[in-house]
């Protein structure tokens, strides 16, 4: 009965690390229909945003019947507790990739972006792809030395927003209000879905070591 516990939660970590696979792919696409004005592929991440949810909804019951049945403690109850917040940040990643998708998708035949602005939603999606991805590897492996360092690409995400802000308020901004508007949507967009990964990342530290590396955005509105 204990080995067939331990496989669960084994399996439960691989449905956290599976949702990040998910959300890394939603946001790569979501950033390519948004920089090449691809509609398909906007329409393609709309439809498969279903998937993140009934993800999230599996690893949900998954661990609230571990609760139920099991009574975890120390470690194992850790890592139950850290499934449920792991896999609501990484619905929320989904979300966020989701509404990109839609801003893409709304505007649609023309571009969101005015060329100026492109290249920083460019680097945005790379470190936010980056981002999911190694936190897959930090939930499969459990480093504690890994989960740490994804706050420093969280910075770069943060680094970029901030500076979103200048280029927008110049006097000299030549693309109107409702431009000004989805470039600062959009930027918050991939600030959030950086600082969700983190969060997860956070978690992980949490089963680990038993402590949580400061405080996390799962509390926070999308």
């Amino acid at each position: 009965m204990r080995e067939a516990y331990h496989v669960e939660l084994e399996q439960l970590a691989e449905h956290l690390a599976a949702m990040s696979v998910q959300v890394a792919e939603a946001m790569e696409l979501a950033t390519k229909a948004l920089l090449e004005v691809d509609l398909g592929l906007a329409e393609q991440v709309i439809s498969d945003d279903a998937k993140v949810d009934d993800a999230r909804a599996d690893c949900e019951e998954q661990a609230y019947a571990l609760l139920a049945l099991q009574a975890p403690v120390a470690t194992d109850l850790r890592t139950v507790l850290a499934a449920i917040h792991a896999a609501e940040s990484l619905e929320r990643m989904g979300d966020l990739a989701l509404h990109v998708a839609k801003a893409a998708r709304r505007r649609h035949p023309e571009p969101v972006l005015p060329e100026s602005v492109r290249p920083y939603f460019a680097e945005m999606g790379e470190f936010a792809v980056k981002l999911a991805r190694r936190t897959e590897e930090v939930i499969k492996t459990k480093d504690v030395a890994a989960a740490r360092t994804l706050e420093t690409d969280d910075d770069q995400v943060d680094d970029i927003h901030r500076h979103l802000f200048t280029v927008i308020m110049d006097r000299d901004w030549p693309h109107g209000v409702a431009t000004a508007v989805d470039v600062t949507l959009l930027g918050r967009f991939y600030e959030r879905f950086a600082d969700h990964a983190v969060s997860v990342a956070r978690r992980m530290v949490f089963v680990v070591t038993g402590k949580m590396p400061g405080y996390g955005p799962e509390t926070d509105e999308l």
